[in-house]
């Protein structure tokens, strides 16, 4: 079969099902069919409600600069499910995916093993890294944790960055729950990065760690001095480190640094040679799309993908630290997996234009009518549209006097570029 036909049809399976539990058992079947590849390689394994795509592209950037082979395996994607998978910013080729494909699908078809679109791409990259003999991989989880199909690896370091409120169906109603569920990818006699949030979050963080004999290496907002922001970089002091500049804006970006600088402390440990000049360079330098991102200029236009409450707060900070005074405009798409009233709720005043939109998938975003009327119930002295996402994109490339925020999905990026 060829492998861009059965994706599309993993994608068309992934629109009508949500919010579906990868399985760890299932993988570890397909896994030791294999001879279980998943053992030849080291990893750090990194979990959270938000900040681990910037940690992962803040450590990426720094062992690229280290002259190592890096394998990266994030989600969601932006444009092309490619960008999964990439080994020192080089996406995998369909060819490649071709080619793993065809040495799997048999064992696949003798199982009786169906896979999901996650879980397919954990296994072509791991098999893929195999192949390629990379130094080192930076996995993502998809969601959660303990039940996340990428939970058969073995870390180095498992990093897991703050918890909150999201994808609560699965991973529980309380914070404590969520935080079990995250605390999953940490393994016995192995380190783990952890950012103190709340004493109970923490102890549990803890505990586990201590049941797993696997040393905690937690990140205190005390030993993060001297914060600021300058010429556009988030600059601090942590630990050995002095002036240390961030290539993304947010007050919670120092935060994803500091976890980026103890693991890098752990892998120069492990005989990794990490030089503070390159360590230093690579958070100066790193780049994350669709991270409040600049996506057009004059008038200036920010494309960011939070969708939960934690990652609103966070755009909130951000946008008070970079645009203040400014006149703004939020368009606003919601999945219909997330809480749009609890969005809308964080995100509304009186004071500036929004314009809800379906998003460019019906069956997958929030009506944007519906997201209209409840953000007028709330409060109906705010300047409120319900737009298609194209008609919102012109609507603020005309208005030259406010700067722009597309927020609320990633799964929007592709197409608001198209319309740019």
């Amino acid at each position: 079969m060829n492998v861009k036909k059965y994706i599309q049809d993993l994608l068309e399976a992934k629109s009508q099902v949500k919010n579906e539990n990868q399985s760890v058992e299932k993988m570890k079947r397909v896994m030791e069919k294999l001879g279980n590849p998943q053992s030849k390689l080291k990893y750090i394994h990194i979990t959270g409600t938000n900040g681990k795509g910037s940690v992962i592209e803040m450590i990426n950037n720094i062992l690229i600069n280290s002259d190592l082979r890096v394998g990266k395996f994030i989600s969601p994607h932006l444009v092309s499910y490619h960008e999964r998978i990439s080994i020192n910013g080089q996406y995998i080729k369909d060819q490649e995916i071709q080619e793993i494909f065809e040495e799997i699908q048999p064992i696949l078809e003798k199982e009786n093993i169906k896979l999901n679109f996650f879980e397919f791409f954990t296994l072509i990259a791991i098999l893929y890294f195999c192949k390629q003999k990379v130094d080192i991989v930076l996995m993502e989880v998809g969601f959660g944790g303990l039940y996340d199909s990428t939970n058969i690896i073995y870390p180095m370091i498992s990093v897991i960055t703050s918890i909150g409120y999201d994808h609560m169906k699965i991973l529980g109603n309380t914070l404590e729950e969520i935080a079990k569920q995250k605390a999953g990818i940490i393994k016995e006699n192995s380190e783990t990065v952890y950012m103190e949030q709340k004493t109970n979050i923490d102890d549990i963080i803890e505990k586990t760690c201590k049941e797993k004999q696997n040393i905690l290496h937690m990140v205190q907002q005390s030993e993060i001095k001297n914060q600021r922001f300058e010429k556009d970089r988030e600059v601090f002091d942590y630990k050995q480190y002095h002036n240390i500049e961030v290539n993304l804006k947010g007050k919670r970006q120092i935060q994803n640094a500091a976890l980026a600088l103890e693991c890098c402390d752990i892998l120069n440990k492990n005989g990794y040679l990490l030089s503070e000049e390159v360590i230093k360079n690579g958070l100066k330098t790193v780049i994350h799309k669709g991270r409040f991102e600049e996506i057009y200029q004059n008038p200036i236009m920010i494309f960011d993908g939070g969708h939960n409450e934690q990652a609103i707060e966070n755009l909130k900070e951000t946008i008070d630290l970079c645009y203040k005074n400014a006149n703004k405009i939020y368009v606003i798409s919601v999945l219909k997996s997330k809480d749009y009233q609890k969005i809308i709720e964080d995100i509304l005043d009186k004071d500036n234009v929004y314009i809800f939109t379906g998003g460019n998938d019906e069956n997958l975003f929030t009506d944007k009518h519906l997201m209209y009327e409840y953000a007028k119930k709330i409060n109906n002295n705010a300047e409120i549209y319900e737009m298609d996402l194209k008609e919102a994109i012109q609507f603020c490339k005309e208005k030259t006097e406010y700067v722009s925020f597309i927020i609320g999905s990633f799964y929007i990026y592709d197409d608001v570029k198209k319309i740019l």
